[in-house]
């Protein structure tokens, strides 16, 4: 709870304040209403008669009907055991009620009435109305709206002691400051989380979308709106929390600063659901724990929920998870995130979700320190539309699942294993039409087991390119990009089943360019492309790469094209049908076996200096006339070690 004593004995006030040029406060963002054009939710108190009684003469057990005004006051009355308020649209104000066991509608409290003793509300859900505890709604200035924030969040609290779990709130517009320092202690450090409006255990917050908790616009450096921090069991739903992104005052234009709109700080068991989130000026959410892994007291993120949520024109990044683990991110939309606006430049990531946990290594052991951890995360069913740089990205995290997302941007991993992007569905934009749709690469003993599987991508630069070690392309459909998939320094990589189709010139399926290749297979797909099948350039030609292979087997390729290995080393071609030739240039140890090569022109063409050339048991067919089925320009003799049991036919 902040430093604004609960509950309040206060008298409602309006304040109206204009703008100043000299306080950053009072700027006010223009983005979803008009903050000046307050629609209040209007209390259902509406009978103003005065009571004919008091409470000297109730008993014990007796129910009191307030269907009138009952001034107390100031007065503090002590009450008979298990007393019971109903709300007949009444009120009671100016005092104190203590209690002796009994209940309350909570359609009487405001500041107006203090509550003490063993009591509860009739009903657990309780409306709240910022005009019965003077929560300022519109513009205003910072020490109001950091009082808004004392307001509402102490109501949470005071609602949690009369045993009540819910608060509903409806038509809201108001501003809160959660930039600055509101501890009285000796401890004057700043901690985001604590200063933002926090929600407790147990206990729901439900919004509609008539509400609207905006940050006021500061120039100071951090904060965050709306929090749960060491809590569990919390649901938030609805509402609308609007950042100070275009107002917020940075101290350079590309600044890492500015408030979350919400944070999950070592929070268990919550769920996030249907809220709006926009202009969020640091980002919109983070998700994050208390302390570092190896501290006594550290406390994890964990079983936590974001769905259905609209998330637009967030700085830096949506959503970021630094710290946590049993995390679902589901059916959200992400639009225009990271994007340069004319009063706000995008600032660093760009990504809608950034995974990326904190870790380091022992300068003496060479052991990495695991400061956070960001595991078992399932990322699904989420549009993702206009981000600056990408979609996702899986810096450093684990056991991460990506699938049946609507991906507009790309999804990258670097230093994961056992993370899966699956049956996710890219259609490039024109910002992103010349990026790879997906990037799967990380090196180190941390990286492995991880897979791009069943994803349908359209329109892309380049589909996939993966990179390093035990990486499994498998079952993915992609079409009409310039390149399929390429790959880099790969090992243990499986490239299986997957159909690539591309009208664009020059597309190609496969393609390793100025890189390595080991016990990597490219087997069961089915290619069709304008350029070529496969494009093996300057592979494995380095010291040590002397017997790495690649190993091609039984794939399909449809279109009259050819596959290029030129200053290639190590690779197994088999039992593949091929509407087009092969060209092996500047080669070695490459193996041709069992094909059915159908080709437009010769059907394998040798040229410049070419060693262990195997071709055996191939089917080849070229057109009559000057094409040959095998045609050795070789420069060095002996270019070719074996060559048997092929077949040649013309048409």
């Amino acid at each position: 709870m902040k430093n604004l004593v609960f509950p309040l004995l206060l008298i409602v006030s309006v304040f109206i304040f204009s703008c100043s040029s000299e306080s950053v406060g009072d700027l006010v963002p223009q983005q979803v209403t008009d903050p000046n054009i307050i629609d209040p939710d209007i209390p259902e108190n509406v009978i103003t008669t005065p009571c004919g009684f008091d409470l000297a003469g109730v008993s014990a057990n007796e129910t009191v009907v307030m269907d009138c005004l009952l001034d107390l006051n100031g007065e503090t009355v002590t009450l008979p055991a298990n007393v019971t308020f109903d709300f007949a649209g009444g009120d009671i104000i100016n005092g104190k009620l203590i209690f002796a066991g009994g209940k309350i509608d909570g359609r009487l409290l405001s500041s107006k009435l203090a509550i003490e003793g063993d009591v509860e509300l009739k009903d657990p859900t309780f409306k709240f109305y910022a005009v019965r505890w003077d929560l300022v709604e519109g513009r205003t200035n910072e020490d109001q709206a950091q009082k808004n924030v004392a307001i509402l969040e102490d109501t949470f609290e005071f609602i949690k002691t009369l045993k009540g779990n819910t608060v509903e709130i409806n038509k809201l517009d108001a501003f809160f400051d959660v930039s600055r320092v509101t501890s009285t202690t000796s401890n004057q450090n700043f901690y985001p989380s604590v200063e933002a409006i926090n929600v407790p255990s147990d206990f729901n917050l439900v919004m509609t979308e008539n509400t609207y908790l905006r940050v006021i616009p500061t120039n100071r450096g951090s904060g965050v709106l709306l929090a749960a921090r060491d809590v569990e069991n919390v649901t938030i739903t609805g509402g609308n929390l609007i950042g100070d992104r275009d107002q917020h005052i940075y101290s350079r234009p590309d600044a890492e600063e500015g408030q979350f709109l919400l944070m999950l700080h070592g929070a268990r068991n919550t769920v996030i659901d249907g809220i709006t989130m926009k202009m969020g000026s640091a980002g919109s959410m983070n998700i994050n724990s208390i302390g570092f892994t190896y501290e006594p007291d550290y406390i994890a993120s964990r079983d936590i929920v974001i769905k259905n949520c609209l998330v637009e024109e967030s700085r830096r990044m949506s959503l970021s998870i630094t710290d946590g683990y049993d995390i679902l991110i589901e059916n959200n939309t992400f639009v225009n995130t990271g994007r340069h606006r004319e009063l706000s430049d995008g600032s660093t990531v760009g990504y809608a979700i950034n995974i990326e946990a904190l870790r380091g290594r022992d300068t003496e052991t060479g052991d990495y320190i695991l400061w956070e951890l960001a595991q078992d995360i399932t990322i699904r069913n989420n549009t993702e539309r206009g981000s600056r740089i990408g979609g996702i990205t899986v810096s450093i995290g684990e056991r991460v699942t990506i699938e049946n997302n609507n991906m507009e941007s790309k999804i990258v991993y670097s230093t994961t294993n056992n993370t899966k992007i699956i049956n996710n569905t890219f259609t490039a934009s024109e910002q992103s039409a010349g990026s790879p749709a997906v990037i799967a690469g990380g090196e180190g003993p941390t990286v492995f087991n991880n897979e791009v599987s069943g994803n349908t991508f359209s329109g892309y630069g380049v589909a996939i390119a993966a990179f390093y070690d035990d990486v499994k392309i498998n079952n993915n459909i992609i079409n009409d990009c310039i390149s399929g998939i390429q790959i880099k320094n790969a090992t243990n990589m499986t490239i299986n089943g997957n159909k690539i189709t591309s009208s664009k010139t020059s597309s190609k399926g496969v393609s390793a360019q100025l890189t390595t290749a080991d016990n990597v297979t490219i087997m069961d797909n089915d290619i069709s492309v304008q350029g070529n099948h496969l494009y093996f350039v300057e592979l494995n030609q380095g010291a040590g790469e002397e017997n790495f292979n690649v190993m091609v087997d039984n794939n399909l390729f449809r279109t009259p094209v050819s596959s290029v290995f030129s200053k290639t080393n190590g690779v197994t071609y088999q039992n593949n049908d091929s509407q087009g030739g092969l060209q092996l240039i500047n080669a070695s140890k490459i193996a041709l076996a069992t094909n059915d090569i159908i080709s437009p022109s010769h059907g394998v063409r040798l040229s410049e200096v070419n060693s262990e050339i195997s071709i055996t048991g191939n089917s080849i067919s070229v057109p009559s006339g000057s094409f040959e089925c095998i045609k050795n320009d070789s420069t060095n003799a002996n270019a070719i070690g074996t060559d048997t049991g092929n077949t040649c036919g013309s048409r």
